[in-house]
C-alpha cells in the first residue's frame, strides 16, 4: 500500500509501502539525501508549514517508517538548532563508547545534548580518577568512531528484554531507568517497547533520534570533568560528568572555543572583583556583599524599576521576610517548594523565610475589601528573598541564595487579563530598551509537578495564548516548564556572546486566588475571584547585574556606571579649569597629588576618565579599557555632547 506524506510547501508525495525518512527525502532530490540528517513528522492535519507551536510534531531517525497522511519536514544542517542538539546527542553516544573501550567495567547512566554541547555521566572503576589530562587519549578513540562512519541502528524491544540485557551487563544505572520507565508509565497504557542504539560496538538505552551515522559530528572537543550525583540525590553515588561540545565544522567549534575564552575574560566575578563593585564570602554563601559602586549600579536599577512601575499604576508595598508555615501550606510552597526554602522554629512555630513574594501578597490582598471599580490592584516590592539553594549550583550572582527581584503582582478580572498581560509585556520591552536588549518570548505550559485542575490550566494557558496572538507576537512553546501554579511567558535575550538568558515573566495564575479564597464585589453587589499575575522584568537584580556585566566586557552605559567621569588635572595652573569641568559634570574631584595622569586610579575606578590639561604642557588624548582621556582641545566638545544628550542619567520610556 502505497504511503502518501504532505511537504511543507504543501505538496503531496506519495511513496511505497513502509518508506522511510530517508525514502522521502531522496524522493524530493538527491542533493536534499546527501544533507538530510532526521525527519519532523507531524500527525495528519498538522501543517509543519504553520509556526504555531502548539501543534504536535515529532523529530525522528531517517531510517524509520513513516505513517500515512503525516506532514514531514527533512532537517538538514541549515536547520541549525535542530541539527545542532541531534549531532550533539550523537556525540554523547561516541564518548560514551571511546570511554567503555579505555576503562572495561565503567558503567554509563545518561547522555544528553544540552546548550552548546553534551554530556556523559560515568562511574568510573576503584581507582580509576578522570582529568582532563585523558581528554586527548578519550578524543582519539571517539574519532577513530566518527571517522569509521558507524551507522546509528535502532531497535524496538520489550522493557523485560532491555532489562535483561542491561542486567547481563551489570549496567546498573539503565536497569533503573527501564524499571522507573515501566512505573511510571500510564497504567491504562502501560509501556510496551523501550528503543535501543547502537553505534559500532556500543548499545544505549536511548529514545533518539540519532543522525545517520557518526560522521554527522563533523568536529567536537572535550572541554571539562565535573562530579554529579545521580539523579542530582545527594545521597546517591557521585559519577563523573565529562562535557563536550560539537559543531558541524572545525571553523565552527574555533569560534566556540574563542568564544569561550572571551567568556572566561568577561566572567562577572572576575570583574566584579576588578572593577570593586560586589565581594563573596564564606561567612554567608551565596550572598553578595555589595561595595559602594556596586550598590549604586544596583540602586540605580532599583530606581528605575519604580519610575516605570509608578508610570504604570503599580503602587510599592513591604511584606515581612519570615512567614507562618500555614501560609506557605496554603500556597502550596510548602508541599511543592519546601526543599528550596529555608526554615526555622520561633516559639514552636514552623516558619519559612520567603522564597518569593506572591504568597505575602495575596495575603496582602485578602486582608481588605476590593471592589471591581478598584480593579486591577497592582503591588510591586523590590523585596528580599532567600532560596536553599545547593552549595555545588552556586554561581557569583548569577545563582545565589540571597537576592531581591522587581517583583510585581496584579490582582484582576477576567476581562482585564489580556491588556493586564500586554501591560506587562510592554513594561518589559521597555526595560529592555534602555539596554538595547532584543528578546525572544516562550510560552511554558503545565509541569508534571502542579497545583491546581486542569480546567484552571486549560483557561490560564489559553488567556496567555490569545494575549500573544492579539498583539501579533512571535513566541516558542516551551512544553511543561511551567510554573507550579500556573503557565507564564518568558523573556530571553541573546548576549554579546551569543548566550541566550531567561530575564522577565509574566506568569497567570488561577491557583494561588483560589486557595487564599481572594474575591472582590462585582457590580452585581456578588463576590468574585481574581485572577492573579505574577510579572518581572529585571528578575533578580544580582542576576540581571551579572548578565549585564558580562554581555558589556564590564563597560557598563554610562548612565548606570556607578562612576562616571573623573577629572585628573596634570599639575597646579589646572586646578581651577579642572574644577569647572568637575561642576559642569557633577562629579568629585579625585586629585592626584603627584601631579600625573594616575592611570591605575583610572583603571580600577572607573569606566570612563576625563583628563584635564593644557596643550604642550603633557595634555594627551588616548583611548583606554574604561574610556577617552581627552585634552583639553576636545574636552570642552565631549562634555557639551554628553550633558546635551543627557547620557549621565538614565533614559525615560513613558508607557506605550
Amino acid at each position: 500500500m502505497a504511503v502518501t506524506v504532505t511537504l511543507p510547501d504543501g505538496r503531496a508525495l506519495e511513496l511505497g509501502d513502509g518508506a522511510t525518512g530517508a525514502d522521502a527525502a531522496a524522493a524530493i532530490g538527491p542533493g536534499l539525501a546527501r544533507a538530510a540528517l532526521a525527519i519532523e513528522v507531524g500527525d495528519p492535519g498538522v501543517d509543519l508549514a504553520d509556526s504555531s507551536p502548539f501543534h504536535p510534531r515529532e523529530l525522528r531517525d531517517l531510517a524509520r517508517e513513516l505513517p500515512n497522511e503525516a506532514q514531514i519536514a527533512i532537517v538538514t544542517e541549515k536547520d541549525e538548532e535542530q541539527a545542532l542538539a541531534l549531532i550533539r546527542h550523537d556525540a554523547a553516544h561516541v564518548l560514551a563508547a571511546a570511554v567503555m573501550e579505555l576503562w572495561p567495567g565503567v558503567k554509563i547512566s545518561i547522555g544528553p545534548a544540552i546548550e552548546n554541547g553534551f554530556y556523559y555521566d560515568f562511574e568510573f572503576p576503584d581507582g580509576v580518577s578522570i582529568s582532563e589530562a585523558d581528554f586527548p587519549e578519550i578524543e582519539a578513540k571517539m574519532r577513530a568512531h566518527v571517522k569509521a562512519g558507524e551507522v546509528f541502528e535502532r531497535v524496538d524491544v520489550t522493557p523485560v528484554q532491555a532489562r535483561e540485557r542491561f542486567v547481563g551487563e551489570q549496567q546498573d544505572y539503565k536497569v533503573e531507568l527501564i524499571d522507573d520507565l515501566v512505573r511510571n508509565a500510564d497504567s491504562e497504557h502501560p509501556l510496551e517497547t523501550v528503543s535501543l542504539y547502537t553505534n559500532g560496538p556500543f548499545t544505549d538505552l536511548c529514545r533518539g533520534p540519532h543522525a545517520p551515522t557518526t560522521k554527522s559530528v563533523g568536529a567536537f572537543k572535550l572541554t571539562s570533568v565535573a562530579g554529579a550525583y545521580w539523579r542530582g540525590d545527594s545521597t546517591r553515588t557521585m559519577l563523573t560528568r565529562i562535557y563536550g561540545t560539537a559543531f558541524f565544522s572545525k571553523t565552527q567549534l574555533e569560534e566556540y572555543l574563542e568564544r569561550v575564552e572571551l567568556a572566561k575574560e568577561r566572567d562577572h566575578r572576575k570583574l566584579g572583583k576588578e572593577l570593586g563593585l560586589f565581594m563573596f564570602s564564606d561567612v554567608s554563601p551565596g550572598a553578595a556583599f555589595w561595595l559602594p559602586p556596586g550598590a549604586a549600579i544596583w540602586n540605580q536599577l532599583v530606581a528605575v524599576s519604580r519610575e516605570m512601575g509608578l508610570q504604570r499604576g503599580y503602587e510599592e508595598v513591604k511584606t515581612p521576610l519570615i512567614y507562618d508555615a500555614e501560609l506557605w501550606k496554603t500556597s502550596g510552597h510548602w508541599g511543592k517548594y519546601r526543599k528550596n526554602m529555608f526554615t526555622v522554629k520561633v516559639e514552636e512555630r514552623e516558619m519559612g523565610v520567603k522564597p518569593m513574594n506572591c504568597p505575602g501578597h495575596a495575603h496582602l490582598y485578602a486582608s481588605q475589601r476590593h471592589s471591581y471599580r478598584e480593579l486591577p490592584v497592582r503591588y510591586s516590592e523590590p523585596g528580599l528573598l532567600h532560596r536553599n539553594e545547593p552549595s555545588g549550583v552556586l554561581h557569583g550572582l548569577l545563582r545565589v541564595r540571597h537576592f531581591a527581584q522587581d517583583d510585581a503582582h496584579i490582582f484582576c478580572t477576567e476581562e482585564q487579563v489580556q491588556e493586564e498581560v500586554r501591560g506587562c509585556l510592554e513594561l518589559a520591552f521597555a526595560t529592555y530598551a534602555l539596554f538595547d536588549f532584543e528578546v525572544r518570548l516562550e510560552l511554558s505550559t503545565r509541569p508534571d509537578e502542579r497545583i491546581g485542575t486542569d480546567e484552571m490550566w486549560d483557561k490560564a494557558e489559553a488567556k496567555l495564548r490569545n494575549a500573544l496572538d492579539a498583539q501579533g507576537l512571535q513566541y516558542e512553546l516551551n512544553p511543561g516548564d511551567g510554573a507550579f501554579y500556573g503557565p507564564k511567558i518568558d523573556m530571553h535575550m541573546t548576549d554579546s556572546l551569543g548566550r541566550s538568558w531567561q530575564l522577565g515573566t509574566v506568569q497567570l495564575d488561577y491557583s494561588m486566588p483560589e486557595r487564599f479564597d481572594l474575591t472582590y464585589t462585582g457590580a452585581d453587589n456578588h463576590e468574585h475571584r481574581p485572577v492573579m499575575i505574577h510579572r518581572a522584568a529585571f528578575g533578580s537584580y544580582e542576576r540581571f547585574i551579572g548578565i549585564m556585566i558580562e554581555h558589556y566586557g564590564g563597560e557598563l552605559p554610562l548612565w548606570l556606571a556607578p562612576v562616571q567621569a573623573i577629572v585628573l588635572p596634570i599639575s597646579d595652573p589646572f586646578n581651577e579649569y579642572g574644577a569647572s569641568v568637575r561642576e559642569t559634570l557633577r562629579v568629585d574631584r579625585q586629585e592626584d597629588p603627584r601631579g600625573r595622569a594616575a592611570e591605575d586610579s583610572v583603571h580600577a575606578d572607573c569606566r570612563r576618565a576625563r583628563a584635564a590639561g593644557g596643550a604642550g604642557r603633557g595634555a594627551r588624548a588616548r583611548q583606554g579599557r574604561y574610556g577617552q582621556l581627552f585634552d583639553t582641545g576636545a574636552l570642552s566638545a565631549a562634555i557639551l555632547g554628553l550633558v546635551e544628550a543627557n547620557q549621565f542619567k538614565a533614559p525615560r520610556v513613558n508607557p506605550a
